[in-house]
């Protein structure tokens, strides 16, 4: 996790405590993009809220909240869980069986990584491995 992301998270857990962070990054070093997520689902007023609650990310960098939609970002172990069974999309850091990115369902997702059955067989990868990962839309 990025340290804008646990920048953010706490700053939230303050004041939203509901509001899920899913995804915070800098994009281009001026723009801050976050995913978030709640259990009642996310407004344009919850986006708004979250927005105010940061000024300090906003002092810094230029910042958009949104809604993750339908290829909603999986950064953390329990995102993983939550989606077992759907189908993603995880890009590695580096080669991993001479590949670097692979679609297909979730079939496990333990303490130290991720289990997909990709196109090209069943890949296991570790989470320090995982560049980026999001679910795909039906």
């Amino acid at each position: 996790m990025s340290s804008i992301q646990a920048d953010i998270e706490a700053r939230l857990s303050e004041t939203e405590p509901e509001v899920e962070v899913l995804l915070a990054e800098v994009v281009g070093g001026r723009l801050v993009r976050l995913f978030i997520d709640h259990p009642d689902g996310v407004t344009l007023d919850l986006c708004e809220r979250v927005t105010k609650r940061l000024p300090e990310v906003r002092e810094k960098y230029a910042l958009e909240v949104s809604s993750p939609g339908a290829e909603r970002p999986l950064t953390k172990p329990e995102h993983f869980r939550r989606y077992l069974g759907h189908r993603a999309r995880v890009r590695t850091r580096g080669d991993h069986d001479g590949r670097r990115s692979f679609t297909g369902e979730l079939l496990d997702a333990g303490d130290d990584g991720v289990t997909v059955a990709a196109e090209t067989g069943v890949v296991s990868i570790a989470y320090a491995d995982i560049h980026r990962s999001n679910l795909l839309g039906d």
